[in-house]
């Protein structure tokens, strides 16, 4: 650790670095909730992996890699959703057929760009450590924008999350709001291709969200402690990583799923001890 606290202060690709993943977590921190309480994961998860298909036209077309990334997440979460809104009996079967066809699609992009020696393992796993400048200014865009998004439209977005036939009986256009929240999930993503990579998205999208859930239920208390968790975890992840020179992308997901069991663990013990107290005192 003392060791990547003098490279940190040496080296601007490690200052770098650590600005992604805390503008990483940011965007985590306020979309995972809704990821976790939604139950949405497996579609957020379709939404990141199709991103690669936008990616390589991007790159076959002389285009920034991270505005393809964009467009396809986008276009990839509104159909998804239309999927999901239209054929829920084919729910499963569809968003894996669309998952599979964008990273195909991304894959034959790649391979057909002249001159282009593509590092397949960095856009599948991330190395937060050749983050460039104009990445972070993406970044930085995406959170405000889907920060704003969210306190703009915090309780439909609310309601849509907790109870969607409640949202209906309400007036709230659920299919609407539905896509937009996909929308954001989906610009989420973008953000962590940078740090993790696109196979480990998920993770990074849903760890620090589950474990806030295991002692909190208000969603605005969720984000917060998301973010303040994936803070940590890329923090640390960059950190520990640093000196025996492992991808830092895989440490830091290594460290979110280590603390998430443990943070299981106890939390179900928290449970028994409780339900364990309550029953004692109820016999006497």
């Amino acid at each position: 650790m003392p060791e990547f606290i003098a490279a940190l202060s040496a080296y601007a690709f490690l200052q770098k670095a650590l600005i992604a993943g805390l503008l990483a977590s940011i965007g985590c921190g306020l979309i995972g909730p809704f990821v976790v309480v939604k139950r949405i994961a497996f579609m957020a998860g379709g939404i990141a992996h199709a991103v690669l298909g936008g990616m390589g036209a991007a790159i076959y077309l002389g285009f920034d890699p991270l505005l393809g990334a964009i467009i396809a997440s986008l276009v990839s979460a509104v159909l998804m959703g239309m999927v999901r809104l239209a054929w829920q009996a084919q729910e499963d079967t569809l968003i894996s057929a669309l998952w599979a066809v964008g990273m195909a699609i991304g894959l034959l992009f790649i391979a057909k760009t002249p001159g282009y020696r593509s590092d397949l393992m960095g856009l599948l796993f991330g190395n937060i450590l050749l983050v460039p400048d104009r990445a972070l200014i993406w970044m930085a865009g995406l959170d405000l924008l889907v920060g704003a998004t969210i306190a703009t439209f915090y309780r439909p977005l609310l309601a849509l999350t907790f109870d969607e036939e409640f949202a209906r009986l309400r007036g709230v256009p659920v299919a609407a709001f539905y896509l937009l929240l996909l929308c954001l999930v989906a610009l989420t993503a973008v953000l962590l291709i940078q740090v993790v990579g696109l196979i480990l998205v998920i993770a990074l999208l849903t760890l620090p969200a589950a474990i806030a859930g295991h002692y909190i239920h208000s969603l605005e208390s969720m984000m917060l402690i998301a973010t303040l968790l994936g803070m940590l975890f890329t923090s640390l992840g960059l950190a520990l990583s640093f000196a025996p020179d492992l991808p830092a992308g895989p440490t830091m997901i290594l460290l979110a799923g280590a603390v998430y069991i443990l943070s299981a663990l106890f939390s179900q013990w928290l449970r028994n001890r409780r339900a364990r107290r309550l029953t004692g005192s109820g016999g006497t």
